[in-house]
């Protein structure tokens, strides 16, 4: 396992950006402990409810929160704050390049991203957001999800203490409605119990490897 988590950390050291990527995630002003050094506290179960699939298909959350460590992040495909969704983003694709590269991790981890916009963010949005991040490339599945209505949607947002503000501008005729929240990203263990919930300051793809490598050696 510390062979596993050590050649994904390497991968991140090394590896360039993208084409497609902003640049690269600045590098953390702190450095984080070790796996096998500290514990993640129990602090909530996930909840569950009912989830749209890129293909428009009802599917339960909570097959996609159990029996792997999970990596689930709520966004908007409209937001454009750079410490916000598109930061989440980043990070996911960071995972998901240094993950697929460690078979032992790979096989341990899902990546989930979830709307809370659902007026705009229909299926078809999703798969525009999504790109080729779903393919099935033999690699760390990476599942993108929203919701029929805000209805369906609050349980979730309220089960994983996820805020969201809406505001309605009326520049000139015309509405428009905006979203507001502090970035959330959550780590889940194979029981489906949150262990960590990372913000903006905290969310790079070393703190997180480190994380699931703790998720890893727990019997």
């Amino acid at each position: 396992m510390r062979v596993a988590a050590a050649a994904a950390l390497l991968w991140l050291a090394v590896a360039p950006a993208l084409a497609h990527d902003p640049g690269p995630l600045p590098a953390l002003d702190f450095e984080p402990p070790a796996p096998g050094t500290y514990t993640l506290h129990r602090i909530m179960a996930a909840p569950d409810g009912e989830v749209l699939d890129l293909a428009g298909r009802p599917q339960r959350l909570r097959q996609f929160t159990r029996d792997r460590i999970t990596v689930l992040g709520f966004v908007y495909t409209t937001c454009v704050d750079p410490e916000g969704c598109p930061l989440a983003l980043r990070v996911f694709d960071a995972l998901k390049r240094a993950v697929d590269e460690t078979p032992g991790l790979r096989r341990a981890l899902r990546l989930v991203t979830l709307s809370f916009d659902p007026d705009h963010d229909t299926p078809a949005a999703m798969r525009g957001y999504a790109g080729d991040r779903p393919g099935d490339d033999g690699g760390v599945p990476w599942y993108f999800f929203t919701t029929r209505s805000r209805r369906a949607l609050q349980p979730l947002l309220d089960g994983f203490g996820q805020d969201v503000r809406s505001t309605t501008e009326r520049p000139g005729r015309r509405s428009r409605r905006e979203l507001s929240h502090v970035l959330k990203v959550f780590l889940l263990d194979r029981a489906g119990v949150v262990r960590e919930i990372y913000s903006s300051t905290f969310l790079h793809p070393r703190t997180v490897l480190n994380d699931i490598e703790v998720l890893r050696r727990e019997p």
